[in-house]
């Protein structure tokens, strides 16, 4: 099935007009269209529900309740409180896919997270499951850094360098189906941010480097914080110069070949954000994820990924005081759930951040698939093809096979 491209109308050299016909990249960035291999969103189809209809969450409890045991809803930590209320369970991307694949009787995985998080969910769960996205336009920055051709050419580079055979490729869980895919295929594993120095352990193993997708602090801040590498032992992989900005000798010296990725929100915090806060409120404890900066990292008090974040306000002392870096609309839940114990929990930075793409899952989506699906019609399906799933897969399991 195709779809008439929109036309449009730009002047020509007589003054007059002509049709201009906009590209796919422009038809992408306009929110029309779709790139099948990439996190960037397409327009949901179908009429929404309107923000402001007073039985939104009715509507949404009925579209479930008809559905029974045919729907399990997944609640991504970041997800805002009015679609959180829905989640069947919550957690972060990993442990959501698992609880997916733990079961089978459910017809259909509504993910309320991101697209590479709903591929993961499709690569684990079985053929006769069906995971929906509510919208297609919920991407990730951070996973659209890394596209399969440009980690080809990375690996082209790798060889021509003479390190390739050396080097064991470690992707971060937060990227598409097709990095995961080409891990796979060359011998690494995936990791979260909760194992990602046992991931690394194990590539250290097999091979003499490390080629770390896409996320530069996670693996910068593994390497150095938890292993005790130095920073010299890294180097950044630019995918937008030639040859990754690097030469062939800084290739054969480096340890660690981070790909130039990052969190769009944890990536905004900064080492002013941590002495602003230490002014601001006496005795704080800094809390980050390992997505930040590794300054913000080393300024942290503790530093841990977002289960561990929770674990560590549920074991606080009451009357501490906390600053976390990490999303708001965790930040904020744990500040009103942990209120009533004394803690005083704060957002580490003065701007607000939520994860815009995360955001986009909202109470009118969620209605509109909810009810699509009771009424039999199957929308916004994630599906990895075959041939990726199975070397995603082939990634996944020897992370599970960590010790």
């Amino acid at each position: 099935m195709t779809t008439a491209q929109p036309s449009l109308t730009a002047p020509d050299a007589a003054g007059g007009s002509q049709d201009v016909q906009p590209t796919p990249l422009a038809l992408l960035l306009l929110g029309r269209e779709a790139d099948p291999r990439s996190e960037r969103g397409v327009e949901c189809p179908g009429d929404l529900p309107s923000p402001s209809d007073p039985d939104l969450v009715e509507r949404a409890r009925a579209a479930k309740e008809k559905l029974g045991d045919k729907v399990f809803v997944l609640g991504h930590h970041y997800q805002r409180d009015e679609v959180i209320q829905f989640a069947d369970v919550t957690g972060d991307s990993f442990k959501l896919a698992r609880d997916a694949a733990a079961r089978p009787e459910a017809e259909y995985i509504v993910f309320c997270g991101v697209h590479f998080m709903a591929e993961s969910a499709d690569i684990l769960t079985g053929d006769d499951q069906k995971v929906v996205l509510p919208d297609l336009a919920a991407g990730c920055s951070m996973a659209d850094m890394a596209t399969a051709e440009q980690v080809a050419e990375c690996w082209d580079v790798l060889t021509e360098a003479g390190v390739a055979e050396r080097t064991v490729p470690v992707s971060y869980m937060n990227s598409s189906a097709d990095i995961k895919a080409f891990t796979g295929k060359h011998g690494g594993t995936i990791c979260t941010s909760s194992n990602a120095r046992r991931a690394l352990e194990w590539a250290f193993e097999q091979g003499e480097k490390v080629l770390f997708l896409p996320d530069q602090h996670l693996g910068r801040n593994t390497a150095v914080r938890d292993m005790g590498m130095s920073l010299d032992d890294c180097v950044v992989y630019n995918p937008h110069r030639p040859n990754g900005g690097l030469t062939a000798e800084q290739l054969r010296d480096a340890k660690m070949i981070l790909w130039r990725g990052h969190c769009s929100v944890h990536g905004r915090f900064s080492l002013d954000s941590v002495n602003d806060v230490r002014e601001r409120v006496p005795g704080v404890n800094v809390l980050v994820h390992p997505e930040c900066k590794h300054e913000v990292v080393a300024a942290a008090d503790y530093v841990g990924s977002t289960e561990y974040i929770i674990r560590t306000l549920e074991a606080a002392p009451a009357g501490s005081a906390w600053a976390i870096g990490t999303e708001l609309n965790l930040v904020r839940r744990l500040a009103n759930r942990f209120a009533s114990e004394g803690k005083k929990i704060v957002f580490l930075d003065k701007t607000v951040c939520f994860c815009s793409t995360m955001n986009r899952i909202d109470l009118p989506h969620l209605v509109w698939a909810l009810e699509s699906l009771a009424e039999g019609n199957l929308v916004n399906r994630i599906q990895v093809d075959s041939e990726t799933e199975s070397f995603a897969k082939l990634a996944l399991e020897r992370m599970l096979a960590l010790p």
